[in-house]
């Protein structure tokens, strides 16, 4: 297996994006690992294991490491910089996995009937010069982080359904995206709810659809590991596994099935987002992103095999790659196979 070091690992990550049930874990005995995060609230089973105690149960002494971005994460997973982490499957990451870096080991959050989830957007520029509906975008500029994102794979979903073309616009950055968007200098994106109806509350852009509208049942992140702990360490993996499950069940009793209390989940959730605003202005940001999050991280490898697919067929990551070597799908319940 190649060694890899931060730069290899970002070497390979840009040339792409250019181009069973939890098994009872063996306890660790206070065993230090490094979790990757974005200051989303899509990431709370992660927060909520580690507030609650849920990991150190597992015998894990966990240190969160916090990103801008989902793609330096799986840079830092590959160069073992973290242990474990959470994020969309883009072409970097399938990348990094065939060349032997990563696995794909879980499920995080999902798009789910019935769930608010994330949404396409117009621009209000756009929108007041005329296209009013996801077919309007046609010939029109399509924001995206980069070539090979899930906001790319969302997008040319969208546009094969309704039969039109997009401009794919690479922007880098989320906030540079939503200052395109209010600028007019993008016609169109995709972004989760907390995100999304905010801001189109205040006029920065007009909600055009729904995400599951188009791709029902999407596996839209992933938890991840570097292949060597998929492979080597599997009483440590399965601890964090079952630590974050744990923490995902909480996260689902309180915010989505109602059955615990939603004011105590936020509470917890708000020590790690939307922390520069004091918890009455944080909440219904937090509320409004609450989507569903893969119970005991069980994984849909009928979406990672449609994404994977789709990469594929833009030439942006080998087409000889299998599911087999982006997905160890021997740590949890898998579905759709």
């Amino acid at each position: 297996m190649i060694k890899f070091n931060r730069r290899r690992a970002l070497t390979l990550l840009g040339g792409a994006a250019a181009a069973s049930t939890l098994a009872a874990p063996a306890i660790a005995a206070n065993k230090k690992i490094k979790v990757g995060a974005l200051r989303f609230t899509s990431h709370s089973g992660s927060f909520i294991a580690f507030e609650r105690g849920y990991f150190a149960d597992a015998g894990l002494d966990v240190e969160f490491q916090f990103f801008q971005a989902a793609q330096p994460m799986a840079v830092a997973i590959a160069s073992g910089d973290i242990d474990y982490a959470v994020t969309a499957i883009s072409g970097g990451l399938i990348s990094l996995a065939d060349k032997g870096a990563i696995k794909v080991i879980g499920g995080a959050l999902k798009e789910e009937a019935g769930i608010d989830g994330q949404k396409y957007l117009i621009s209000s520029g756009s929108y007041d010069a005329g296209v009013k509906t996801l077919k309007d975008l046609d010939g029109k500029k399509y924001a995206v982080t980069q070539a090979g994102s899930s906001f790319h794979y969302m997008g040319a979903k969208m546009a094969e359904a309704e039969g039109i073309s997009l401009r794919f616009t690479p922007l880098q950055k989320v906030g540079a995206i939503i200052g395109a968007m209010k600028s007019g200098q993008v016609d169109g994106w995709s972004i989760v709810p907390h995100i999304a109806k905010p801001l189109a509350k205040a006029g920065a852009w007009k909600i055009a659809g729904n995400v599951s509208d188009y791709i029902p049942d999407y596996q839209v992140t992933t938890v991840f590991t570097s292949a060597k702990n998929a492979a080597n360490e599997r009483g440590m993996t399965e601890s964090f596994l079952q630590g974050f499950s744990r923490g995902v069940d909480d996260y689902a009793a309180a915010m989505i099935d109602k059955t615990a209390s939603q004011d105590e989940m936020i509470d917890l959730i708000h020590k790690y987002v939307y922390t520069d605003r004091e918890r009455a202005k944080a909440a219904p940001s937090i509320i409004n992103g609450t989507m569903r999050l893969s119970s005991g991280a069980a994984l849909n490898l009928a979406s990672v095999q449609d994404q994977l697919s789709w990469f594929q067929s833009e030439g942006l990551v080998g087409s000889d790659i299998t599911l087999d070597t982006l997905v160890d799908s021997s740590y949890v319940e898998t579905t759709g196979a």
